[in-house]
């Protein structure tokens, strides 16, 4: 299996991105290198498609595979990838307070931490849906990460779409979140014009 192995804050500083995005809460005090020449349209639109990459911990062929189920879906398709993007599985763990950041999302649904409708699942990729019942496992409960993001998530806002109960350690998809809904600065039209070239 294929892992980007590059340092957060080195990869967010090259794509203007707030580590915060990440779960991270460290700033990173150096600048970052002033580009001589203007950039191109194309050098635009990939570095948007980097971007949602990135954040999402998608790798190219997973990334081009949501752009093409975005195609089929009926509406505008940035939005429609956007929603897909948010949908994963280890997003909605981050998005509910159930990992510090996305890569300890994405690790503590491999390793089988969290349940969706009472069944455990181990897919950071699934796809929720809207009435989705996310939980943390019965045996992970007492696991020191998840107190630990449940502790640092305290000052973090769920989105509308989600509602979460921290007592139960369980949280709900309301429904599927819409463009406006999803609060990160990409620019998903940007990414269409570059894969329909």
């Amino acid at each position: 299996m294929a892992i980007d192995r590059t340092p957060v804050l080195k990869r967010c500083r090259q794509l203007g991105i707030d580590p915060v995005v990440m779960g991270i809460n460290k700033t990173s005090h150096r600048e970052p290198k002033r580009r001589r020449r203007q950039e191109s349209e194309y050098g635009i639109q990939l570095r948007e498609k980097q971007k949602a990459k990135f954040i999402y911990g998608v790798l190219e062929k997973q990334f081009r595979g949501y752009y093409n189920r975005a195609m089929k879906i009926e509406g505008i398709t940035g939005d429609n990838l956007m929603t897909l993007l948010e949908c994963r599985l280890d997003n909605v763990v981050f998005r509910l307070g159930f990992a510090r950041t996305r890569k300890e999302a994405r690790q503590t649904v491999r390793h089988g931490h969290i349940t969706v409708n009472g069944k455990r699942v181990d897919i950071p990729s699934y796809q929720v849906k809207a009435g989705d019942v996310v939980a943390v496992a019965e045996k992970a409960r007492d696991l020191l990460p998840i107190k630990e993001a449940l502790i640092s998530s305290e000052h973090m806002a769920v989105p509308a779409w989600l509602e979460v109960d921290i007592e139960k350690l369980k949280g709900t998809v309301l429904q599927l979140p819409t463009r406006d809904q999803i609060d990160l600065d990409i620019d998903a039209q940007l990414i269409v014009e570059l894969y329909s070239k």
